[in-house]
């Protein structure tokens, strides 16, 4: 049998209207080897936890750009682990302060990607940190 493909859904939170990041980031994904599912601009924690769950994925990425990251991922954690979806790996990558990453990484945010950070070392820690769930 052939293994999984880790399926990764790619979000844009909130109100940041930025999207060129989150659309290289799920181009290489899928070059690397994931199944990505992009679910485009300005969606709510709701629809992104909706989605994750709905899509089955591995993995949430979630790319923000306007500074709301510390209430938006930790509402997505929230929602994920209400809907029993809380083994699903959560990474983020945008304009996060490392202070604030700290602290994403205690409410379990598994990494952060500031801006710089490689496309091929994103892939390549998708592909050594995300297990496919069960």
């Amino acid at each position: 049998m052939a293994e999984k493909r880790l399926r990764v859904l790619v979000a844009k939170p909130g109100l940041d209207g930025h999207d060129r990041g989150a659309k290289i980031i799920a181009r290489a994904l899928r070059d690397g080897g994931c199944e990505v599912i992009y679910t485009g601009l300005h969606q709510t924690p709701e629809m992104i936890a909706e989605a994750a769950v709905q899509e089955d994925v591995d993995a949430v990425g979630l790319s923000i750009l306007s500074g709301a990251h510390m209430t938006l991922f930790p509402e997505v954690l929230r929602l994920l682990k209400e809907k029993g979806a809380d083994d699903v790996t959560i990474f983020g990558g945008g304009i996060i302060p490392d202070e604030d990453a700290r602290k994403l990484a205690e409410m379990g945010v598994k990494a952060i990607f500031t801006p710089g950070a490689s496309t091929a070392d994103i892939v390549k820690w998708v592909h050594e940190n995300v297990q496919p769930r069960q």
